[in-house]
């Protein structure tokens, strides 16, 4: 086997047994077994556990960037940019329910990696959403007085709350589709100018 391919099997045996178990209470030699690899083999990849939970953030969220900014980059439209983030972000609870839950509450409950973390991937990923706002201040859709910092956090706050709402409750009382215009329709009606084009 390939020392990629025994990474990302670590890496993903090591996401099903947090969002089983708890990042807490999960123990190596329950990755290494979901893995099915030897314990000590964990250790030429990972120097511990808190390791390994940096890495499926920076690995997943690395392909989810890559992800949403070629879907975004299909639309023409800054509204519908934003729209189509906010379908891709919901979306990514129903795809990878194990994922979702990892990011969603092992992630936060670690005091460690909220404290310790330079979290330059969220950055990256809330990024996206500012740079849609500019582009859409610079055709004279979106007000010029609103700040993209701030909009990129509401927005996101918003979509985070819905996943996790998701993710901690046994049944949604919304789709994906729905749930993504709503929000999105939400927020644009908050930023569009009045004379905004059709």
């Amino acid at each position: 086997m390939k020392i990629s391919d025994k990474h990302d099997k670590i890496v993903q045996a090591a996401i099903r047994i947090f969002a089983r178990n708890g990042f807490f209470n999960s123990r190596i030699a329950e990755i290494a077994k979901e893995a099915n690899v030897a314990d000590g083999t964990i250790y030429l990849y990972f120097n511990n556990k808190y390791d390994i939970l940096i890495t499926i953030f920076e690995e997943e969220i690395g392909k989810i960037i890559a992800r949403v900014r070629q879907e975004v980059n299909t639309a023409a439209d800054p509204r519908e940019k934003l729209e189509r983030f906010a379908q891709l972000h919901l979306s990514l609870v129903e795809e990878n329910r194990d994922l979702a839950e990892v990011i969603q509450v092992e992630l936060r409950q670690s005091s460690k990696f909220m404290k310790d973390y330079r979290n330059k991937k969220f950055a990256e990923y809330l990024n996206i959403i500012s740079h849609i706002v500019r582009e859409g201040q610079a055709e004279g859709i979106f007000r010029k007085e609103v700040l993209p910092g701030v909009f990129k956090r509401a927005f996101f706050g918003a979509l985070d709350e819905m996943s996790r709402f998701w993710v901690l409750s046994p049944k949604k009382k919304y789709s994906v589709g729905t749930a993504a215009r709503q929000i999105s329709q939400f927020f644009l009606e908050g930023i569009l100018r009045e004379d905004a084009p059709p």
